[in-house]
């Protein structure tokens, strides 16, 4: 008697519902029935109200700060491991505590590393992500990792913009291979900016290196968390000459007053994904769906499928 395979079954962390059900809908199914109990002092407690033993099941959630985020995603899978699913895929469209990866001083945690080895040690068998602020950050799971790239979802919105004279622009050195990658796809010039820091998210200084006057220029970052580095980009690239300025940011952390420096600045749109809520405070924000993108893929997973067409870069 052949074995039948199961169907694979979604869930969501509590902070990524509307989006796995997104997720869900791409696929062609429901959410499945989580259950959070919660006690007066704030501990917590998923429980799985449907029976997962021998599935697949991937439990959707974004892990961005607060703990809490995290939190959820192990014990979600700590629960999963325990009710004996077959394979437990954690779709992180975007992997919080990605920047601290690596001792840039002395006496610092390697946090993307720790928060890796937690999930394979909680029972995940593999991680689906999207634009990891570090790609070397596959390099800390010994579990299969699926990095997808944001690029299938903002270069089609690019080349429908039809924009003339276009640039490419990196808002720090370290992110000049993406907008080469970019500005390869799209067959045009690349600038850099040079920013140095004081502290975390304050720049004390910024200089622009290429030529942009008579440029449309875009911006492409892998996040935007207070808005400072593109606000202050996009500003000194209208100085030097620019007729526009957009940014194009995978995953849209907004922090602080991000949205005030939006609206105040030269940019003329952000573009974001969903990997992240977005409250919509800003009429020069903008938001592409990853849904349909991680439906496609999860769905290539589970059907031992090849999924080396949606890295696009």
């Amino acid at each position: 008697m052949s074995y039948q395979v199961p169907q694979p079954k979604i869930f969501a962390c509590t902070q990524s519902k509307v989006l796995g059900e997104k997720i869900a809908k791409a696929y062609g199914t429901e959410l499945g029935n989580v259950l959070f109990s919660r006690y007066s002092d704030g501990e917590f407690q998923p429980s799985f109200e449907e029976s997962i033993r021998g599935t697949r099941i991937f439990i959707i959630g974004s892990t961005h700060p607060g703990p809490e985020n995290l939190m959820e995603m192990l014990l979600m899978i700590d629960a999963a491991k325990r009710a004996s699913a077959r394979h437990i895929t954690a779709v992180m469209p975007y992997f919080g505590w990605a920047r601290q990866d690596r001792k840039d001083k002395p006496r610092v945690p390697i946090a993307a590393k720790l928060v890796a080895k937690m999930l394979e040690t909680a029972g995940a068998t593999r991680i689906i992500t999207m634009d990891l602020h570090a790609d070397q950050i596959q390099g800390f799971f010994e579990k299969p990792v699926d990095h997808l790239f944001a690029s299938t979802l903002f270069l089609p919105y690019l080349k429908n913009l039809g924009l003339k004279n276009l640039t490419i622009a990196s808002p720090d050195m370290g992110g000049s291979k993406r907008a080469y990658a970019y500005s390869k796809a799209l067959d045009c010039d690349v600038v850099v900016c040079y920013k140095q820091r004081a502290v975390a998210n304050v720049i004390s200084y910024m200089e622009l290196i290429g030529d942009v006057e008579g440029k449309n220029v875009v911006l492409v970052d892998d996040m935007v968390d207070t808005a400072g580095t593109l606000t202050k980009a996009a500003d000194l690239m209208m100085e030097r000459g620019a007729i526009s300025v957009r940014a194009i940011t995978t995953h849209g952390l907004l922090s602080g007053n991000a949205y005030e420096k939006i609206e105040n600045s030269k940019l003329t749109e952000l573009i974001v994904t969903d990997s992240i809520p977005i409250e919509l405070k800003s009429d020069k924000v903008r938001v592409l769906s990853c849904a349909n993108l991680f439906a496609e893929v999860m769905d290539r997973v589970h059907n031992n499928n090849s999924i080396s067409s949606k890295f696009l870069m």
